[in-house]
């Protein structure tokens, strides 16, 4: 008994170790990318009135089961949260602050497309509360935006950075390299403008070609032509470490690289184990509640999603307790990817048996150890999915 309760003591502490924070989805998008697996949907007559009173409603309900936290990040994800009216945005930022207590140095964010006329609502959101902005800019030149489904051009993408710079002291903006005829010295010209804009934060991802997507049937269907080999697509990881790393770009997260202090303190929490509400169709979270790890999800379908908040007063479509050995493997499959690695004692104390590190990862070069930290080396970050495999419970 003595043992059960020393580990509950630490399961319902461990949440800290991340941080609290709230997620809110917005699904909507002006046109669905042929990459793109997120929940999102097209939908050009919203009523926003209907989707405030839906929001506050799932938001109150999270927050009677997490009274009293320190709220360190608000994330407005989609779909297009940029096309949110601010003054929703600022009902749902003041509704939070009302239930927790925001962070001197609360990081709130808004995910932006970089079209001239959301790029023109930048300062009602700064007004509104958002200290931060992720625009998804994807590619910086104009053939390959078309090829991506992009709806703006590589101007149209420069001014909106413009402009998101002038109300905002942290702006990141997403590019997807490994596309269809693209070779390394193409990435190269285009990775280097990309730091030349000095944002202070650069997610860079590898194209992936995601079943249920139209890239993926058109790949299915042997139509997707170009894409890079598995050594082009090496070359290019590499490249891009070695690049941001020079420039002075820290790679905290395999896709992810910042100068100091303006990494992503919400991506942060999911990375660290933390603990995030998570409301809007298809918003995924993790709460340490009575005891219990919880995964929760939501409905998919907006118009299913308001129905369920509605009548049901919820518009939650699961939520699991973790086992031992689950907690543990996400702490393995999302510490892994940062830079500083996961704590091997954590794992361990989560999962309540010793972890098994097989010899060959570490005689390869792929893991290391360093005060008491297990770490992805560069050469193992490139082959993460099967080293966190062969760690997992």
């Amino acid at each position: 008994m003595r043992l059960l309760n020393s580990w509950l003591v630490v399961l319902i502490e461990d949440w800290r170790n991340g941080g609290f924070g709230l997620y809110i989805h917005w699904p909507f998008c002006e046109a669905k990318c042929p990459y793109c697996d997120f929940n999102s949907y097209v939908n050009s007559n919203v009523d926003t009135q209907i989707w405030e009173h839906a929001l506050i409603s799932e938001l109150d309900r999270h927050a009677q089961l997490t009274k009293g936290r320190l709220l360190n990040s608000i994330f407005f994800g989609g779909g297009t949260p940029s096309l949110m009216p601010p003054s929703l945005v600022e009902k749902l930022i003041l509704r939070a602050y009302e239930h927790w207590t925001p962070a001197n140095d609360i990081e709130i964010t808004l995910e932006a497309n970089p079209s001239s006329v959301e790029a023109k609502q930048f300062s009602g959101f700064q007004a509104a509360g958002v200290n931060r902005v992720s625009i998804g800019i994807q590619a910086l030149n104009n053939l390959d935006l078309k090829k991506l489904g992009r709806l703006h051009s590589v101007d149209e993408a420069m001014a909106a950075l413009e402009v998101a710079h002038r109300h905002f002291d942290r702006v990141s903006f997403d590019l997807i390299y490994g596309r269809q005829d693209q070779s390394l010295s193409s990435w190269a010209t285009e990775l280097e403008m990309a730091i030349s804009l000095n944002s202070g934060h650069l997610s860079l991802y590898q194209l992936t070609i995601e079943p249920g997507t139209a890239f993926g049937y058109r790949s299915n269907a042997g139509k997707l032509a170009g894409l890079p080999n598995e050594d082009l697509s090496a070359d290019m990881f590499e490249f891009t470490n070695e690049t941001c790393a020079i420039a002075g770009l820290n790679s905290y997260e395999v896709s992810n690289f910042s100068s100091e202090g303006m990494e992503s303190k919400h991506n942060l929490i999911y990375w660290m184990g933390g603990d995030y509400v998570g409301i809007g169709p298809g918003a995924h979270g993790r709460l340490t509640v009575n005891n219990q790890r919880l995964a929760t999800n939501t409905i998919l379908s907006p118009g299913a999603w308001l129905d369920g908040v509605k009548f049901k007063s919820s518009g939650e479509n699961n939520r699991e307790v973790l086992s031992k050995n689950d907690h543990a493997n996400e702490l393995i499959m999302m510490g892994l990817r940062l830079k500083d690695g996961i704590s091997q004692s954590r794992v361990e104390t989560i999962a309540q048996k010793c972890m098994y590190i097989p010899p060959d990862l570490t005689e390869l070069g792929l893991l290391e150890m360093s005060d008491g930290l297990l770490k992805a080396t560069t050469s193992g970050r490139a082959l993460l999915n099967q080293i966190i495999q062969k760690l997992m419970f």
